[in-house]
């Protein structure tokens, strides 16, 4: 204690402290840190994000389009995307360069209309909101992209921040979200930019391979469009015939089989598993049944079995799909003739159970924090036991759902009676699911020797067990992905009804399925944070109102009160002594 006395009562404390002020500050600037109280750590980056933004070897140049006169929910998810990205510079320094801006301000209409054109080529989606124009104005018009543009050196991606949560009109609409949808949104955003940089910062671009050969569909038509777009803006391409090429090329580091209509040889199930072996991976997305909306146009149709024969190599991988319909009373809606006025049909849009809005089943990172998708006539899916698989429910039906054994007659003008509410007793129906481990395979004991010589003959090896551990993911309906086709318009994306304009989280689901299997170095685990919504209650709030009035403005009017009085009592008494 004698050495600070000493430097207090001596000149040396300001020179001292100085010093001390510039240390601390040198030290901040060297190594950061933060502590984080929140229950979910929601201002803590994840492991690989950090990782990522560590190794970054240039500059990555970050544009957020919200910004200015917007609405309120808009606005505070655009103080999350600050925050977030305040964050990322923490950890990628000045490697991460951002700013907010409204696309296309003060040009004029030509354009502004040409930047808007090239935003939705980016594959962003505008969205109108009501502005005051001007006190006394009234109100106007705004377009605005909820979203963000990011480049690195020649490259350009865009990330949509509303993508993956319902939207209620894709047609340039007004659209409102939900205090849930937001706080969804705001808890992906760390997996969205991460995504975005890891994505336009990769060397290598991994290859996706779309199978054909049993029918499914090809590039070139409409209802598949958006499968190659998707497709080809965040992989490699290229389409493999599986009835004609020897073997599946290990290059692949993922393919995608899309609505088989034909059956299955078991040459081409035998090329299938043994790329499985080999370490290759599988987005299976199969319609067992024949049943299609366009058969709907005569009133019925008949469900039954497409009969595709393969089943036995999806069954030794740990799953089945059954020859059966979901029904769900939490579903889309279909329009329906409900009479004629003036000699004109008048529809009625009514709820269409075997179009369910599956849901999230589980918290693996490829569907958590993520809205419905919309499904077309799906099948449902069972586990079966395989050794050392890991099975993951990645979506399911709702609490009130059922499944109807096929062959079946679905009559269209059922749905203008009163559903049997009894009918749906079963709850979470699984749709989608997700095999991890080291598949054995299908054809132990069974190749043939023809088989086994053609491989040889291609310096290929026949194997019997998977060299590691794989994942693939099983998909009970292929329409899951299949885009609908306007008149007007044309294609569509993904998941939008374009009866009632929605759009729901059909790409959202492809993409994280193909980033959990196709992308070695993912990081979907940012995916996975939880992001507790934590609403005033509304009741509450209305019954103490008048309370918490007077405790806000009158406590504090009365402390400083006190304060005077006891203050004064302190000084008179003071100084009379």
């Amino acid at each position: 204690m004698g050495i600070f006395k000493k430097i207090w009562t001596s000149k040396l404390w300001l020179p001292i402290t100085i010093v001390l002020l510039i240390g601390i500050n040198w030290l901040a600037s060297m190594y950061h840190t933060r502590l984080d109280f929140t229950d979910e750590h929601r201002f803590t980056l994840s492991n690989s994000t950090k990782t990522l933004l560590k190794k970054l070897e240039g500059e990555v140049d970050i544009t957020v389009l919200l910004t200015g006169d917007i609405k309120s929910e808009f606005k505070k998810l655009s103080n999350s995307v600050n925050e977030l990205l305040e964050n990322f510079k923490n950890y990628g320094g000045n490697n991460i360069q951002f700013k907010f801006e409204l696309p296309a301000e003060g040009l004029n209409d030509s354009l502004k209309a040409n930047v808007f054109d090239s935003l939705i080529q980016l594959g962003l989606r505008p969205t109108n909101q009501q502005v005051q124009v001007k006190e006394g104005e009234g109100k106007n018009q705004r377009q605005i992209f909820p979203g963000a543009v990011i480049k690195y050196k020649e490259r350009t991606i865009a990330i949509d921040l509303l993508q993956g949560q319902v939207q209620k009109n894709v047609f340039n609409s007004d659209d409102i979200l939900d205090k849930e949808s937001i706080n969804s949104a705001e808890a992906l955003l760390e997996y969205k930019f991460a995504n975005a940089i890891q994505k336009i910062t990769q060397a290598e671009v991994p290859l996706v391979g779309y199978a054909y050969g049993n029918g499914e569909p090809v590039f070139g038509m409409p209802f598949v469009e958006d499968v190659f777009t998707t497709l080809a803006r965040d992989y490699q391409i290229d389409t493999v015939n599986i009835k004609k090429v020897p073997f599946i090329p290990k290059e692949f580091s993922a393919i995608v089989i899309v609505k088989p209509v034909s059956k299955f040889t078991t040459d081409d199930k035998f090329k299938i598993d043994q790329y499985v072996m080999n370490g290759g991976r599988v987005l299976w997305l199969i319609d067992a049944l024949y049943a299609e909306r366009d058969s709907l146009q005569n009133g019925n149709l008949t469900a039954y079995s497409r009969d595709l024969d393969v089943g036995d190599l999806l069954f030794k991988y740990g799953a089945r799909i059954n020859n059966d319909l979901l029904a769900d009373m939490h579903s889309d809606k279909i329009p329906v003739e409900v009479g004629a006025v003036g000699g004109q049909t008048q529809k009625q849009l009514i709820n269409w159970p075997y179009s369910p809005l599956l849901q999230p089943a589980s918290d693996n990172a490829i569907v958590k924090n993520m809205a419905d998708v919309l499904g077309q006539f799906v099948n449902s899916i069972d586990t079966v036991e395989a050794e050392n698989i890991k099975k993951t429910i990645l979506l399911s039906s709702s609490a009130n759902a059922y499944s109807e054994t096929t062959p079946a007659i679905i009559d269209i003008n059922s749905l203008q009676t009163e559903p049997a509410l009894a009918k749906f007793n079963k709850k979470y129906i699984p749709a989608a699911v997700l095999l991890e481990g080291k598949f054995q395979s299908a054809f132990t004991n069974r190749a043939s020797r023809a088989q086994i010589d053609s491989l040889r003959s291609y310096n290929e090896t026949y194997i019997t067990e998977c060299i590691a551990n794989n994942r693939m993911i099983i998909v009970s309906d292929a329409d899951i992905v299949i885009n609908s086709v306007s008149e007007s318009i044309g294609p569509l994306p993904m998941g939008v009804n374009k009866y009632t304009k929605i759009q729901y989280a059909n790409r959202e689901f492809f993409q994280n399925c193909l980033e959990y299997l196709a992308n070695k170095n993912n990081i979907l685990d940012s995916r996975a944070k939880d992001y507790t919504l934590r609403l005033l209650d509304v009741k509450k709030i209305e019954a103490e109102k008048t309370t918490w009035q007077l405790i806000n403005i009158a406590v504090p009017i009365l402390l400083v009160f006190l304060f005077a009085v006891i203050y004064q009592w302190w000084r008179k008494r003071k100084y009379t002594k």
